[in-house]
């Protein structure tokens, strides 16, 4: 659980628009924007490395600090990253009320894979969903929720009913047992050449008969017309 809470500090953004983003992007600035429920939307602009800096910590609240205000607390409401480069492109941030519960995506890690009796007998493991909705205070939102799966055997499957959520935390979704975190299939087994290469050579085989059928039907017609040739 998040302790204390990191801080982000940021610049109003005037200028808007593609040309001035492009900028922005260009000088190591993401643009961005925080809401905060009924009050009007501010737009703000900070470098992309604090920004980084900030959620690499895990922590799904932190503050915010634009120029000329007060700090307030705010977690992330969508993050777009450039699809080829992965660099940070736009932010938007939500405030909050540190007293009022919020729903907030949480990262689901999966931990004793290198154990698990399944992975050791060869099979794949398939981290299938990998993050989970989750309610509650803003400062009890987990920075991250573990799924055991040392005791995993093949084609076992793992359920997000398996796992505990923290105190003061509600899982939102509608039946825990029809999300899978993880599943755990039998070994991928190559498929082996051995028919494929007898099947050509049968087919190649029934293809060099069929040319030797057609020339001994043209050297019995030609034996014919020979013979009417000399009457």
């Amino acid at each position: 659980m998040a302790r204390s809470r990191e801080k982000l500090k940021a610049a109003p953004r005037t200028e808007f628009g593609s040309r001035s983003a492009r900028r922005l992007r260009g000088e190591k600035l993401v643009p961005g924007v925080v809401y905060a429920g009924g009050a009007e939307a501010r737009a703000f602009q900070a470098g992309e490395r604090e920004i980084r800096a900030v959620l690499a910590g895990g922590q799904a609240l932190f503050d915010l600090e634009l120029e000329g205000t007060k700090a307030v607390p705010v977690v992330v409401k969508e993050q777009q990253l450039h699809p080829v480069r992965g660099s940070l492109q736009h932010i938007d941030l939500q405030e909050v009320k540190l007293d009022e519960e919020i729903q907030a995506e949480v990262a689901i890690e999966l931990e004793g894979a290198e154990t698990a009796p399944g992975v050791k007998g060869g099979g794949v493991l398939e981290h299938v969903t990998r993050e989970i909705t989750v309610e509650a205070l803003p400062t009890e939102i987990p920075e991250r929720l573990v799924a055991d799966v040392s005791a995993m055997e093949i084609n076992d499957t793992l359920q997000l009913s398996t796992i505990v959520a923290p105190q003061g935390v509600k899982f939102v979704a509608e039946d825990l047992d029809e999300i899978t975190i993880a599943t755990l299939s039998p070994p991928r087994v190559e498929e082996e050449p051995e028919p494929a290469v007898e099947e050509e050579a049968e087919l190649v085989g029934e293809e060099g008969e069929a040319p030797a059928a057609e020339e001994g039907g043209e050297e019995a017609e030609g034996g014919d017309s020979g013979e009417g040739g000399g009457e």
